[in-house]
């Protein structure tokens, strides 16, 4: 039996189907054909023109084209804006950017390019990807604000375009698209207002953690148009990495904005001068405070509360004790409502300097102008027909323990002056050379130990000589370095002296400056050196005493340290050296010797007082030897010009940045 088919045949479509699909193909052939006509026909004239790459490739020329006539010559075709041409398709966006900042000045070929080339915005070839974003942008936004650079360099740009993270934030990233308004007004995304929910965009959980556990993020939520928000720490387009070195170098100045005060205490503290200087794995603000939960101090949840203290130092500094509670890392020495006892410490170092400056200034002021006019008299002029004969001034451990003194004191100056000058040219120019501050705080801490071995060595050798070998005067005497009455008696007629009211006083074997010297370096050697100690071992330090202690140390080794190299690069080369009688340079204390005619107008008691006893015989010795004195001006020299320029950096750092 044969079976009719009703139906479809199997896996073919219904005959009505078929039929319907047929005539459907035949109306569209007359369409189909005409574009391809018209793409020949538009290419036999426009055969430079080809949109296969671009994302309107499907499009009819007349589509976009819409005043052209079927059959036109060139010149009678009227252009048509491209706003015109877009808005066909795009009504929309050519609408916002009406309302945009780029309305007139901009047109979509600018950032998208083409006409006949535009990509997709995720197509790598686009204008508008992320990754050509930053070059079409930047033909209108470059200089002289320097935007392009900026970004370049930042941590989006650095991660584009060098780490190829295709979802950096780029330009319309935080600006918008086509609906752009002036980077200020109230609805642009970059206003103040509004750049945390713009970053958070990104950073979500960094904004949640600010908005929270923040003080800045806290008051932005409260409205406080004036609350710190992303961009005030972080800048716009130059934003810097926030692990780099040149973020942790510059985070301080960026609280300073704000923080003024603060900034202050912070450069003067070691922290802050290590900081200045280059020290990159110095403490800066973010590290005690932390960059997106900075909370008040009274606030139990911040770092710097004082029950997080321990903690938060610990971080850094290993055997933190209660003790450190105490100390102010803000300190500010001249203010007596902070800690009156550091004020105190203070005063007491200021008046100290002072005092001595001004003394010896008065003093060499007077004795400059004194010494110029006995020269131009030739009161100080060698005796003709000298004899040749020297005279041993000073023993070989003399020496030696002086060359010591200058060696350590140089290596000392050359490395702490930098640091309290840290905010001059000339300090961190030293402080590059010296290899940084860490390497500067090594030699620093060998001379100190240095110091400390000299120092030991003199009082052991005082000890032997006065306990066991009984010599005698040692404390009263001649000879003896402790001041006396007549001491007292040569200030003032040397005063006389230089005011031309007096004879020019006779010299002992010491007189008072170099009693002032000797001791002035025994009450360097405890006061500097303690307090160095002090900032040396600060934890070993806490352990018994307070924190403050710390700061009055500080105190003490800055100011002391300022009065020990200005006095001996001032002062004291002015009584050896650079005084008009021994100019340019006194080898006495290099060689031990001096000319038996300098010793008796010199030190006259003393040489009548050898005389008398009859023991200048044991005290006559050679000339110094051409070697002799070729090393002692060769290394007098050396000395002489560092502590000079040192000197001309104090005086300079003084003028212009005070104390």
């Amino acid at each position: 039996m044969t079976e009719t088919h009703t139906g479809t045949s199997h896996g073919r479509p219904p005959i009505q189907l078929r039929i319907l699909l047929s005539t459907v193909l035949l109306l569209l052939a007359p369409l189909v054909l005409a574009q391809d006509e018209e793409e020949e026909f538009c290419g036999d004239c426009h055969d430079d023109v080809s949109i296969e790459a671009s994302i309107h490739s499907d499009f009819l020329c007349g589509d976009c084209h819409t005043n052209v006539p079927e059959r036109h010559p060139r010149e009678a075709v009227e252009p048509m804006s491209v706003e015109e041409t877009c808005s066909g398709c795009h009504r929309k966006v050519v609408r916002a950017i009406d309302d945009s900042v780029h309305a007139g000045n901009a047109s979509c070929t600018d950032c998208h390019g083409g006409p006949h080339d535009i990509h997709a915005d995720d197509d790598l070839a686009s204008a508008t990807s992320p990754v050509n974003q930053i070059q079409t942008c930047g033909q209108c936004h470059d200089e002289p604000e320097g935007l392009i650079n900026g970004y370049l360099t930042s941590v989006h740009g650095r991660g584009l375009l060098r780490s190829g993270l295709i979802n950096s934030a780029t330009c319309s990233s935080c600006h918008g698209d086509h609906d752009i308004v002036p980077v200020d007004a109230d609805a642009a995304p970059t206003a103040h207002a509004n750049s945390p929910g713009m970053c958070g965009d990104c950073h979500a959980l960094l904004l949640e953690t600010w908005k929270d556990e923040s003080a800045h993020g806290m008051a932005w939520e409260a409205g406080d148009g004036e609350a710190p928000v992303c961009t005030d720490c972080h800048s716009s387009h130059d934003i810097i990495e926030p692990t780099s070195d040149l973020n942790r170098l510059e985070s301080a100045e960026n609280c300073g904005n704000c923080h003024d005060y603060h900034l202050k205490s912070f450069r003067d503290s070691f922290h802050g001068k290590a900081n200045e200087l280059g020290f990159v794995e110095g403490a800066n603000c973010a590290d005690c405070h932390t960059p997106h939960k900075n909370l008040g101090v009274d606030d139990p949840r911040s770092s710097v509360h004082p029950d997080n203290l321990e903690a938060m130092c610990s971080s850094c500094h290993e055997g933190v004790s209660a003790n450190i509670l105490s100390f102010n890392p803000h300190s500010d020495p001249t203010d007596p409502n902070q800690d009156f006892r550091v004020f105190v410490v203070w005063v007491f170092m200021t008046g100290l300097l002072i005092g001595v400056f001004v003394f010896f200034g008065l003093h060499d002021s007077l004795w400059l102008q004194r010494a110029i006019v006995g020269v131009l008299r030739g009161e100080f002029e060698e005796p003709a027909g000298t004899s040749g004969q020297y005279v041993r001034r000073f023993s070989s451990m003399n020496i030696y323990t002086h060359l010591a003194i200058i060696v350590t004191f140089l290596l000392l100056a050359l490395t702490g002056l930098p640091l309290k000058f840290h905010d001059t040219a000339w300090a961190q120019q030293l402080m590059g050379l010296l290899g940084g501050v860490q390497s500067a705080g090594f030699i620093h801490r060998i001379a100190a130990i240095g110091t400390f071995g000299y120092a030991i060595f003199h009082l052991g050798n005082l000890f032997i000589r006065i306990l066991i070998k009984r010599e005698r005067g040692m404390f009263w005497g001649p000879n003896s370095m402790v001041p006396q009455p007549q001491d007292i008696k040569d200030i003032f007629a040397n005063l006389k002296y230089f005011l031309y009211i007096g004879e020019r006083p006779e010299n002992d074997r010491w007189n008072y400056i170099e009693k002032f010297d000797y001791l002035a370096v025994f009450w360097g050697v405890l006061i500097i050196g303690t307090s160095g100690l002090f900032l040396w071992f600060p934890m070993t330090v806490t352990q018994f005493l307070p924190g403050w202690v710390l700061n009055a140390a500080y105190v003490i080794h800055s100011d002391e340290a300022l009065l020990a190299t200005g006095f001996i690069f001032i002062f004291h080369f002015f009584h050896t050296h650079l005084r008009p009688e021994s100019f340019t340079m006194d080898i006495v204390i290099f060689t031990g010797k001096m000319s038996l005619e300098r010793f008796k107008e010199e030190r006259s008691r003393e040489y009548e007082r050898l005389v008398e006893n009859g023991e200048l015989e044991n005290y006559l010795v050679d000339p110094p030897t051409p070697a002799e004195r070729r090393r002692a001006y060769v290394w007098g020299s050396v000395f002489l010009t560092v502590g000079l320029l040192l000197a001309a950096g104090i005086v300079w750092a003084l003028i212009v940045h005070g104390l």
